[in-house]
């Protein structure tokens, strides 16, 4: 019984784990519409670990709320979002510049609303499009 009580806790405790590209970096805290994400950023590629319990989220707008997470923390476009639900990574397109640091929120929530759905951002990736302000 306490070997399955310490396994338990150390499961557990990989939940929020940043990967190993990420693991030295101090997180920024974002919520965009009710999904919280702690973002890294180091180079070209950003990482989003979703934080906050919700029941059985569905992919479907996750990427695009990591996507406005990973975008506002680096200040760079996020070109491509792949993971799943509790872990993603975008690819940075900052035109040639480093990140901006500068944009960091240490910690921020934004409302975000839904205009309209499944549209195209690139071939074979459906997306949702929100408008997100910050409260």
């Amino acid at each position: 019984m306490v070997r399955l009580i310490l396994l338990l806790l150390v499961w557990l405790g990989a939940c929020s784990t940043p990967g190993p590209y990420f693991r030295d970096l101090p997180a920024t805290r974002v919520t965009v519409a009710g999904s919280a994400f702690d973002v890294r950023v180091r180079g070209e590629l950003a990482e989003a670990l979703r934080v906050n319990p919700q029941y059985a989220p569905r992919l479907g707008p996750l990427p695009v709320r990591a996507r406005f997470a990973m975008a506002q923390v680096s200040g760079c476009e996020v070109v491509r979002v792949l993971g799943d639900q509790a872990q993603m990574t975008g690819e940075l397109s900052c035109g040639g510049r480093p990140p901006d640091w500068s944009r960091q929120p240490v910690r921020a929530s934004y409302s975000c609303v839904q205009l309209s759905t499944w549209l195209d951002d690139e071939p074979g990736a459906p997306y949702y499009d929100y408008d997100c302000d910050p409260y």
